[in-house]
């Protein structure tokens, strides 16, 4: 198959759309559903995030998009009993390596994981699309599927679910094309190895980058090459705990990034975790209720005449001074950010969500000033030297 039609590209009045090949055949089959223009756009770089995660580490690996940029990115570590739990996982009983991978994706922020495009490194078995299968999601991709878990997936969505598969040994071209305004631009794909090379580079007075932390820097730098710049990524115990993702400013990323950091490990908290939610409030509106609960709009869902909808009875009020106390706890969390740092103030907004360790390309006329507020923390940065814009 060369070329694919589709309904419409991005927008309903974009037509006609379709997807092809200049030479060749289109290294992907459609196994079931009708995916879109965006669909793919998701799909093929989510497929290469992961594709390159399990290159670097050797674990399998999943990952969430969202408007081509992912929500979510991970390796298939186990998961301890809290994160099943703040995961909506601890009823699926054991999970394989591929679907602790999508959970983690998954759960870093399951408010923009919400209608998510998967994309997973390893052929897809039943447990992975057990999970898959209850989560509102757009579709998934992977090398293959184990018989059990196509069953799964084709059910979902009255059968309209979008599953692609993928040729493990495709590899495009050296130079890639895109068309705006009517003008071709070209240049050479970014074919860039990320791996503990890149880390070797350390400014700070703090030296000491261990193994777990090289492979978290390691896997932020990887999702942020697959990320709308600017980008930053928040990155701990083999998964993105923050993406900020597109926007204009390098503190908005972290500041965005950080947020999202935060309320991944608020999620974790004894307060969260024993929220009185009533017995038939479904996974989606629990997180739009957890959202709520540890933001600053927390008396949306505890106002009298609100709480009664989700809660059995009112939970009380997650206060300031309470959330920082938790937050407190969160330590070696690895940073990642896609340009160099102009001040130092993205390091001091970083060490409120537990950075210790640091990689950015460096570059800046202000980088004493930025090595300067990692030595204050007794952080450990490291110099890529590399620049991983993606548009």
């Amino acid at each position: 198959m060369k070329e694919l039609e589709l309904k419409y590209g991005c927008n309903p009045n974009q037509k006609p759309s379709r997807i092809f090949m200049q030479d060749g055949d289109l290294p992907i089959q459609v196994l079931n559903g009708k995916p879109g223009y965006i669909n793919f756009l998701d799909a093929f770089n989510g497929w290469q995030l992961v594709s390159e995660l399990k290159k670097a580490t050797g674990l399998p690996a999943a990952a969430s998009f969202k408007h081509v940029s992912p929500a979510g990115a991970a390796v298939g570590l186990p998961l301890s009993d809290v994160l099943k739990k703040i995961y909506w996982v601890d009823d699926l009983g054991e999970l394989s390596p591929l679907a602790c991978a999508y959970a983690r994706a998954r759960g870093a922020d399951r408010m923009s994981s919400f209608g998510d495009f998967i994309a997973l490194s390893d052929v897809c078995d039943a447990a992975t699309a057990r999970m898959i299968k209850r989560e509102v999601s757009d579709g998934v991709i992977a090398p293959g599927y184990e018989p059990e878990a196509l069953q799964m997936l084709r059910s979902k969505k009255k059968g309209n679910y979008n599953v692609i598969q993928i040729d493990p040994d495709y590899r495009p071209a050296p130079v890639e094309h895109k068309d705006v305004f009517g003008i071709t631009f070209e240049q050479g794909r970014n074919e860039l190895n990320i791996d503990s090379e890149l880390l070797s580079n350390v400014v700070t007075a703090n030296k000491e980058i261990p193994g777990s932390a090289k492979i978290d820097l390691i896997i932020s730098l990887i999702t942020l090459k697959y990320t709308q710049s600017n980008s930053v990524c928040y990155a701990k115990d083999g998964q993105a705990i923050g993406i900020g993702a597109g926007q204009q400013s390098r503190i908005h990323c972290t500041r965005l990034a950080g947020t999202k950091a935060d309320n991944w490990y608020l999620r974790q908290s004894p307060k969260v975790l024993g929220l009185p939610f009533k017995d038939k409030i479904g996974r989606a509106d629990r997180d739009n209720a957890i959202d709520l609960y540890i933001g600053e709009d927390y008396m949306d869902v505890l106002a009298d005449g609100q709480w009664e909808k989700t809660f059995k009875w009112r939970p009380e009020i997650f206060s300031k001074e309470e959330k920082r106390e938790w937050l407190d706890g969160l330590k070696d969390v690895a940073l990642g950010s896609d340009a160099f740092f102009p001040f130092g103030d993205n390091i001091e907004r970083a060490r409120r969500s537990g950075v210790k360790y640091v990689a950015q390309p460096g570059g800046s006329i202000r980088d004493d000033q930025v090595i300067e507020t990692c030595d204050k923390y007794g952080m450990a940065m490291a110099f890529t030297g590399i620049r991983l814009f993606h548009h």
